[in-house]
């Protein structure tokens, strides 16, 4: 089962949030606002915040610059993952992805499920790693965020998390990039 290990030292990790969205501001941006909140009361620090419009160039811009830099280790973005014409955040991130990681997606609908029963299927909530970074695309409401950091996003960045986690894979991420 789930467990912390106290034994293990907890490792601060730089996050960088995203917004996606063609309306909202820094000081309106609730879902920004939840998982800067999360991120820091479980010890993490901020990296890096931005708003940018639901553009993909803009979006892929943005993340790809974010995981160029060393000293981010995990990008979360929110809002763009539904099925309108403006929507395109899964399309303009997944290109970025070395591996996709689809058991996020599945995780993350089967927690919003039990909250909002078969509209869950209305996001397209997604993940993956780029340049040795984490990055996971989010829907654009406060509830999805706190469900994706609840649920799986805290436990999962946290080092301490048995039986295993992110953080301690994070020094082999780009393992094959050292291969020659």
């Amino acid at each position: 089962m789930a467990r912390l290990d106290e034994t293990r030292p907890f490792i601060p990790l730089s996050i960088a949030v995203l917004t996606v969205s063609d309306t909202r501001t820094l000081s309106d941006d609730r879902s920004g606002d939840t998982l800067v909140e999360r991120l820091e009361k479980a010890g993490h620090r901020l990296g890096a915040r931005a708003i940018v419009p639901d553009d993909r160039q803009a979006i892929f811009e943005t993340v790809e610059a974010w995981t160029k830099d060393e000293a981010i280790d995990v990008v979360i973005t929110t809002g763009g993952t539904g099925f309108t014409g403006r929507d395109v955040t899964p399309e303009a991130l997944e290109p970025l992805f070395e591996k996709r990681m689809d058991g996020f997606s599945e995780v993350f609908h089967r927690i919003s499920y039990d909250k909002i029963g078969t509209s869950t299927i209305q996001s397209r909530a997604t993940g993956g790693v780029a340049n040795a970074t984490f990055i996971f695309v989010l829907p654009g409401s406060p509830g999805a965020c706190r469900d994706a950091w609840d649920g799986i996003l805290e436990a999962q960045l946290d080092y301490r998390h048995m039986p295993c986690n992110f953080v301690e894979i994070m020094p082999r991420l780009d393992e094959h990039l050292k291969r020659k």
